[in-house]
């Protein structure tokens, strides 16, 4: 069974919502970019997110941005970020999914990229602008490779389209709580639940919510009704703010571990 398709179904068995993390590869730099991999799997994230670094990144927030202008610095590129994927592998329990703009696949190749990211372990790609309307030859490549692939799903994706992405997609879902980049916010929005709903009448994929959590207490609020809460840029702003300390990694670990906090489990039926 495939590692995404595994732990979804072992969320379903415990009852309660999973928690995914982002973080950019190469940030602070590769070795450090390792080290935060491995803390997340540690501090009990259910499924990674490794950002590959672009030099444009139109759909993420100034945090993520930065972060990939750092990791960009540390020399990180699609080649390097497979290398880390295959060097923490070994170690880590959860599934992988590469974040990835499609502009350094295609220039790499999408066959050589998907053997590459096989053989690295990653379990699946979220190719972040890859259109719907041509994702079809980029979905059997993936799936020739044993990939998932992952798409994003917004407020204003209409019923066809989501139904078209359940089609396509595989492994899970991306809910993304509301229209602009990335970032953390203050609440979870209102839409995102009824835009999880009106997902799950078309599909029996998991479906994650992302884009501005970023505390305990939004994990709990999104677990009641997807089946997993996205963090992503409060988790880069603390490596941001620790990069140079020494308790980068107990920061990171600290970190995820409070939003695992007891309560996070589903209390409501999806």
């Amino acid at each position: 069974m495939p590692r995404l398709e595994e732990t979804f179904a072992a969320l379903r068995a415990q009852g309660r919502a999973g928690l995914v993390t982002y973080v950019t590869a190469g940030d602070p730099d590769l070795d450090r970019s390792a080290q935060v991999i491995l803390a997340l799997d540690r501090a009990g994230a259910d499924v990674l997110e490794v950002g590959v670094p672009f030099s444009d990144p139109v759909a993420d927030g100034p945090v993520i941005e930065r972060a990939a202008e750092r990791a960009r610095a540390a020399g990180g590129t699609l080649a390097t970020t497979l290398d880390l994927v295959a060097r923490v592998r070994p170690a880590v329990r959860a599934p992988i999914v590469l974040f990835t703009y499609v502009n350094p696949v295609l220039a790499m190749g999408e066959g050589r990229f998907a053997a590459r990211a096989r053989a690295a372990g990653a379990d699946a790609v979220l190719a972040l602008d890859l259109p719907l309307e041509e994702a079809g030859l980029f979905r059997r490549t993936m799936a020739s490779a044993g990939l998932d692939l992952v798409f994003l799903l917004s407020p204003t994706t209409t019923d066809e389209r989501i139904a078209r992405a359940a089609d396509l997609g595989s492994g899970f879902l991306y809910a993304i709580s509301r229209l602009g980049v990335t970032g953390a916010r203050d609440a979870v929005p209102p839409a995102a639940r009824a835009l999880v709903e009106r997902i799950r009448r078309r599909t029996s994929l998991p479906v994650a919510l992302g884009f501005g959590l970023s505390r305990p207490d939004h994990v709990r609020q999104v677990g009641r009704f997807a089946d997993a809460a996205v963090v992503g840029s409060a988790l880069v702003s603390v490596i941001a703010e620790a990069a140079a300390s020494p308790e980068l990694i107990p920061r990171v670990e600290q970190f995820v571990r409070r939003l695992r906090e007891p309560g996070d489990g589903r209390t409501e039926a999806p």
